[in-house]
């Protein structure tokens, strides 16, 4: 039985009735058939598109991906298929639509081929979709620590990908009642001035609370003649109400195309208010953990974190000469108000405090509960004449009869005074020192003002002050070694060098060994700085081979607190065989105070570097207390007689007569007798004659930085030339080695 044939009238019949929107182009891109569906989808009459090409339904974005479609299947190499993808376009009433358009080619038995594309409207649930990813999109930017004006900017950029010819504009209500366009990536900026010149009146923001479409009257129908000049024909927009019910701002959404009422732009709208909501509410949580993090909840005042803040501002901007004053209170007696009239009365005499400060203070000074009962007040360009002026109007303020629940209350305070810069280079170091001086007011008499005295916040200052840039400038690499060579006493050959410590800061400037040394012992720094200077002497060491340049071995000084570290060893020998050395040219320098520790494990330490293969030096030989028994149970290899016996050497015969000795002790032990700080050729000429092994000095060299001691090497590979040069210059240095 023959199968039975559907005629053409049928087919387009059929098509015309499809319940989704159906097109057939011909193979000249023109379109033949618009059946109902289509009609209806994109509110056009088939008899304006018939016949028109099929660029007429397709805005500019997706007619790129219909060419390809046609191009790739009139390619007979290319297997026929169909091309499915989505298409946004405007209605011609205004409405925004969201198509599933299916594109496949028919081949007929003419030989002609011929283009069927079917279009379903999936508006709702693509619209659902894109809400979904803003949602996405502001969600997870307000979950970071993304700035609110940025959260702002991703919205407004998310929604105009989203609503074809828009602007979207985020628009703050300030506490003074002017607009502020927080975010709009393309609002014309005579528009957003127009915006932000406009006032929002106490009845407008009324208006705002009543009534939402007080909003469009608001941010449109006042500017619509400029708008339309702009391009814009239309907005939507709606108030963003925060907490009980406060208008906060306006979000907006502009098209230059008509749409209409109820159109999806609304929609978007009505989906980003929320999120604007939250923006709000998070950026006013995080100005409030910013102020219980600044500012001291009960008198309003900053508080110790922020106040170094505030002083570290202050002195970047002190110029010249000009001076800045740490005034810090501290209410004599607070603990007996607290104990008899009880924490609430306690509390409200604070903030009477806090109040009395702030009436006295003038404008640029800051105010400061920084503990407790204890207040600070910074005055920029303060001499020490206005800081005295200025501590005794403090005195007289804070001692006002004060009256406090149901008693009178006569109070005093003690004062402590600090100067930017004499008495410290930051805050850390002006509250430190003003501290001190307040509390050496309230032991000298309370109801005084005292000021910092530099000389006895010297200490606490280096320990506060350098004791932080130094762990700084060592995590830095600003510290380094330069290197003072050793010869041997009759011919002058080189038999190494030692390795001393430098430290210039790029705001402290030069620090003295001396100074340094002590405040990483005290801050608990020495043992890093040991560490590194090991490190370091290494690597000299291998660079110096790799360049030709001969030291036999390099002296590093260690700290008493190395040897107390069992591991000390162990770190030296990793050391050494990570940069492939003999551990014959490394020597560990210690002091006499090593010595005097009878501890097992020093003894333990020093015996396991000695074993290791490395010399043992004890540095400054004589100046200590260590015992002669003590010396010779320890594997020392060297001794360094201390300058001050080279000092007096050529005149003094009871220092020569001590000399002799030493240089006779060391040599009985088996150990190399150092003699530092050689300034001259009489001293040279008398270590000779008692027959000391090794000096070290300026007569042959001052300590210099490595390329300078290669340098060195270079020039003097006999050391008697740079001696005879030394000798003959007028200008001999000053005594003392650096340390």
């Amino acid at each position: 039985m023959p199968k039975p044939k559907l005629s053409a009238e049928v087919l387009i019949l059929a098509l015309e009735q499809a319940a989704d929107a159906t097109i057939i182009i011909d193979d000249a891109g023109r379109v033949i058939l618009f059946n109902r569906a289509a009609e209806k989808l994109w509110g056009l009459d088939r008899q304006d598109v018939l016949g028109q090409s099929m660029d007429t339904l397709l805005p500019q974005p997706h007619r790129s991906r219909y060419e390809a479609f046609i191009n790739r299947s009139s390619d007979s190499t290319v297997a026929e298929g169909d091309a499915t993808h989505e298409v946004a376009f405007t209605r011609s009433d205004g409405m925004n639509i969201c198509g599933e358009l299916s594109l496949s080619r028919v081949n007929a038995d003419t030989g002609r081929c011929f283009y069927t594309g079917v279009m379903k409207n999936v508006t709702s649930a693509c619209q659902q979709h894109k809400i979904l990813i803003l949602q996405n999109d502001v969600l997870r930017a307000l979950a970071s620590n993304t700035l609110m004006q940025d959260v702002a900017d991703i919205m407004c950029r998310r929604v105009e990908s989203f609503v074809p010819d828009a602007v979207a504009a985020f628009l703050l209500i300030e506490p003074d009642g002017s607009l502020l366009v927080l975010a709009s990536p393309t609002l014309p900026n005579r528009y957003r001035s127009a915006l932000e010149s406009l006032p929002v009146s106490g009845p407008e923001m009324e208006k705002l609370r009543a009534d939402a479409r007080h909003a469009t009257h608001m941010v449109w129908d006042s500017y619509r003649s400029l708008g339309i000049s702009l391009g814009l024909q239309q907005c939507f927009s709606m108030p963003v109400h925060c907490g009980e019910g406060q208008v906060k701002g306006i979000f907006a959404l502009y098209t230059r195309v008509e749409q209409g009422a109820n159109t999806w732009a609304q929609r978007v709208v009505d989906a980003c208010v929320p999120f604007c909501a939250l923006a709000f509410e998070k950026n006013a949580a995080q100005e409030h953990i910013s102020h219980l993090a600044n500012f001291d909840p009960l008198t309003g005042l900053l508080n110790r974190t922020a106040v170094h803040r505030e002083i570290e501002k202050l002195i970047a901007r002190q110029e010249g000469n000009r001076q800045l004053a740490v005034f810090m209170l501290d209410i004599d007696r607070f603990r007996d108000i607290n104990d008899a009239l009880g924490h609430i009365y306690a509390d409200q005499f604070l903030v009477e405090i806090a109040q009395r400060l702030r009436s006295i203070v003038k404008d640029g000074d800051i105010i400061s509960r920084s503990n407790g009962n204890e207040f600070v007040v910074i005055a920029p360009d303060c001499t020490n004449e206005d800081a005295t002026d200025f501590a005794r109007l403090l005195l007289d303020t804070i001692a006002r009869p004060m009256r406090v629940g149901q008693n009178t209350l006569t109070i005093s305070c003690s004062i402590g005074i600090s100067i930017f810069p004499t008495n410290g280079p930051d805050s850390e170091s002006l509250l430190s020192t003003a501290n001190a001086a307040m509390r050496r007011a309230r032991t000298d008499r309370r109801g005084a003002f005292r000021f910092a005295s530099p000389a006895k916040s010297q200490l606490a200052q280096d320990r506060l002050v350098l004791g932080s840039a130094l762990r700084d400038s060592l995590a830095e690499g600003m510290l380094k070694l330069h290197y003072q060579p050793q010869v041997r006493i009759h011919t002058l050959e080189l038999t190494g060098v030692e390795a001393l410590a430098r430290w210039h800061h790029p705001r402290l400037g030069n620090i003295f060994p001396s100074r340094f040394i002590a405040v990483a012992e005290e801050t608990g720094q020495i043992e890093a700085i040991g560490q590194w200077a090991l490190l370091e002497a290494c690597r000299q060491i291998v660079k110096w081979d790799r360049d030709g340049i001969h030291v036999p071995t390099v002296a590093v000084n260690l700290s008493a607190v190395h040897f107390r570290n069992q591991t000390l060893p162990a770190y030296i020998d990793a050391l050494l065989k990570d940069h492939g050395l003999s551990p014959a040219r490394l020597t560990v320098e210690i002091t006499e105070s090593v010595t005097m520790d009878s501890s097992h494990e020093t003894e333990s330490v020093l015996h396991a570097v000695r074993a290791l293969g490395c010399g043992l030096s004890m540095d400054d030989f004589g100046t200590g207390y260590s015992s002669l028994s003590r010396l010779t149970r320890l594997p020392l290899t060297e001794i360094k007689m201390d300058r001050s016996f080279i000092h007096n050497f050529e005149h003094d015969t009871n220092v020569q007569a001590v000399t002799m000795a030493v240089i006779g002790i060391g040599r009985r032990l088996g150990m190399t007798v150092v003699g530092e700080g050689v300034e001259t050729a009489e001293q040279r000429a008398l270590l000779e004659e008692l027959d000391c092994d090794v000096m070290q000095g300026y007569l042959f060299a001052r300590p210099q930085a490595p390329g300078e001691l290669a340098q060195w090497v270079r020039q003097h590979r006999t050391v008697g030339d740079a001696v005879t040069t030394l000798q003959t210059a007028r200008d001999v240095p000053p005594s003392g080695k650096p340390s």
